[in-house]
């Protein structure tokens, strides 16, 4: 049976970790992405990475465009299992967070949400303020998750990728999707 998996990549840093995730689902069998990337986050994939948007779309399954509110994954008729916003800016976050649904991220997210299907947020920002963390406390009480991508260190990473990899597994982790993109912990 086929997982629909939504990804929401917003203007936040972190664009690679939203690349990294779609090419792990990509080589997942019977996973049917459909990614929505904000303009922010275009114009961050080409300030932070060497991919250009077009290349990072060619990772999915189906592309909606941010402001297409008509776009099936915005009825919670169209059967999705989950929705990884990431990287999650604090705008997207209090958007979901307040039910402020003016884009196809925030309404998927919306959606997601009333359907009580799984939702993944993968917040970039530091340090954060009262806002951030009220607005991350109230969505965690409502039962999305909430995934900084927090390095790890017991996997002795050697490159940036190894660092990325390991959060990237930690959602698949979250989706129960099997992968080994990075080393679990072993006790010494």
């Amino acid at each position: 049976m086929t997982k629909r998996i939504i990804i929401g990549m917003s203007g936040s840093t972190g664009p690679i970790y939203g690349i990294r995730l779609l090419q792990a689902l990509q080589q997942t069998e019977e996973v049917e992405t459909h990614l929505i990337i904000s303009s922010w986050a275009e114009k961050t994939i080409r300030i932070e990475t060497d991919w250009t948007s077009e290349e990072v779309k060619q990772l999915a399954d189906v592309v909606h465009p941010p402001e297409n509110q008509a776009a099936r994954i915005s009825s919670g008729s169209f059967k999705t299992d989950a929705m990884v916003i990431v990287p999650c800016s604090m705008k997207t976050l209090s958007a979901v967070a307040h039910g402020f649904a003016d884009n196809l991220i925030a309404r998927a997210a919306d959606v997601v949400m009333k359907e009580r299907r799984s939702l993944i947020l993968v917040p970039r920002e530091t340090p954060l303020h009262e806002i951030h963390l009220e607005n991350m406390l109230k969505l965690s009480r409502m039962g999305v998750q909430i995934v900084p991508p927090m390095p790890a260190f017991y996997n002795e990473p050697e490159t940036i990728m190894d660092m990325v990899d390991h959060t990237v597994a930690r959602l698949l982790d979250q989706l129960d999707i099997p992968n080994s993109l990075t080393k679990r912990w072993l006790e010494k």
